[in-house]
């Protein structure tokens, strides 16, 4: 079911509980054939939601209504495509970035960051520099099929994923791997007591105040999550690698109230283990193993910081043959068959969102806010998994056809005026839209802008 209750279901919240949420539905939104409105409303309501159940607990009282309006999530979904850094649009694709034709079919490659641009013209056997024109890919790939393409460009280090029919990916190893899976994986991980959350106040009321979150994300899916955890009070420091670039623009988007500082993990491990002491939340989005040499598994994690909630994003899931495998939404649509699904006469097409991202980051979140709930009641380290192409296979099955085309009429699309503001920044004046998770009592917007990547020091506050 794409609803609120099914998320809620998944989260393992009171179904009681639903009866708090109220919807504004603006059936123009987010126009496509599968579900996409639904589905965005879903994952936000059930992260209010989420939200306001913690917010309950620490502040006592009952469970504050829950208000999601189609138009707030909507505008939210494409954040980066209102953003306005200094006046000037965000940068979107890479021109690299995009569908291709092969000689049996279409790949869809992904080359925003320069690394993956310069491994994925050393597969095509194109010169990095100058960067090539559109037409020297393109004659490359239209000899080439496009699993064969799919598998050389990944071999190097690379990012292209071969167009598949919903039928076709079902049948893919990695599908059957997900299709057991929860919408949202969750575990106890030991038997740390409960936790002991302190009393807040409602003015307003913030459900994570004072409590420490380590981000060591990327991209959107991840950021969005601890972006959300941050509006709710959360004093989250997002760690990176001080080697790998990160678009100016998408942290601009997504750092809203948190810090950022870099980190070498192995020449600095002694900072990220005081770190690490204190930290009530880790939330990694590398793909599963990649910093499990630094002893961050869920369980050496939960071994070193007994009580900590460990929450883990990737794109294909942490089980099945491309579960080591890097991926970005636009890829995860190619190969579950949205883009099949969303295409018209022959040319694959795409979601009018970014929203295996957004609504995957939001899961993650609520997943997050549930797990600490959950620790009050009964203890535990606790474990949550959230994966794009398990949040696609739910898209895909509420598919209902072509009645929902994007061609169709628009009637009903909502400006986004309402769900934007502005505000001065380290990055310049900045316009961005406010945060979709809202409750009675709860915050409107974050307590501090985006800062300069990487400026900040590795420590808390």
């Amino acid at each position: 079911m794409i609803d609120t209750a099914y998320v809620w279901s998944a989260l393992g919240g009171d179904p009681a509980l639903l009866s708090r949420v109220t919807a504004v539905e603006r059936p123009g939104v987010l126009r496509a054939r599968l579900p996409v409105r639904e589905a965005a409303g879903a994952c936000v309501g059930a992260c209010a939601l989420a939200a306001a159940e913690l917010g309950a607990r620490r502040a006592g009282g009952g469970v504050p209504e829950v208000r999601v309006d189609d138009g707030a999530v909507a505008t939210a979904f494409v954040s980066e495509r209102h953003l306005l850094v200094g006046g000037r649009a965000a940068e979107s694709f890479a021109p690299l970035s995009r569908f291709w034709r092969t000689a049996d079919g279409w790949v869809r490659t992904h080359a925003n960051y320069p690394h993956h641009r310069d491994r994925l013209l050393a597969a095509l056997g194109l010169p990095r520099d100058p960067e090539p024109g559109p037409g020297e890919p393109a004659a490359v790939l239209a000899e080439r099929s496009a699993r064969e393409v799919e598998e050389t460009v990944y071999a190097a280090g690379g990012l292209a994923v071969a167009l598949r029919t919903p039928g076709e990916w079902a049948a893919h190893e990695q599908a059957a791997a997900l299709r057991s899976r929860p919408l949202v994986e969750r575990a106890r991980l030991d038997a740390s007591p409960a936790r002991v959350l302190t009393r807040v106040g409602r003015d307003p009321l913030l459900p994570a105040a004072g409590l420490r979150v380590l981000d060591l994300t990327r991209v959107v899916a991840g950021p969005v999550a601890t972006r959300t955890l941050a509006l709710l009070g959360a004093d989250v420091l997002r760690v990176d690698a001080p080697w790998l670039p990160e678009l100016p623009d998408q942290h601009a988007d997504t750092g809203f109230g948190k810090r950022s500082a870099r980190l070498d993990l192995e020449a600095d491990r002694d900072t990220f283990e005081e770190l690490l002491a204190t930290a009530d939340v880790v939330v990694t989005g590398y793909r599963p193993g990649a910093l499990d040499r630094f002893g961050l598994t869920p369980r050496a994690l939960a071994r070193r910081r007994p009580g900590v909630v460990v929450a883990q994003l990737s794109a294909w899931g942490a089980y099945g043959p491309w579960d080591g495998r890097r991926g970005f939404d636009s890829l995860v649509q190619v190969a579950t068959g949205i883009a099949a699904v969303e295409g018209t006469e022959g040319r694959p097409g795409a979601l009018p969102a970014q929203a295996l991202d957004h609504g995957s980051g939001y899961l993650l979140a609520a997943g997050v806010l549930r797990a600490l709930t959950d620790q009050a009641d009964e203890g535990g380290s606790r474990l949550v998994r959230v994966a794009l192409a398990r949040t696609a296979a739910w898209l895909l099955e509420g598919a209902t056809g072509p009645a929902d085309a994007p061609g169709a009429p628009e009637a009903g699309e909502v400006p986004p005026g309402p769900w934007l503001a502005g505000t001065d920044s380290p990055l310049g004046g900045l316009r961005y839209v406010l945060p979709p998770v809202t409750f009675a009592g709860g915050p409107r917007d974050w307590a501090r802008p985006p800062g300069r990547w990487g400026a900040d020091p590795a420590r808390w506050v």
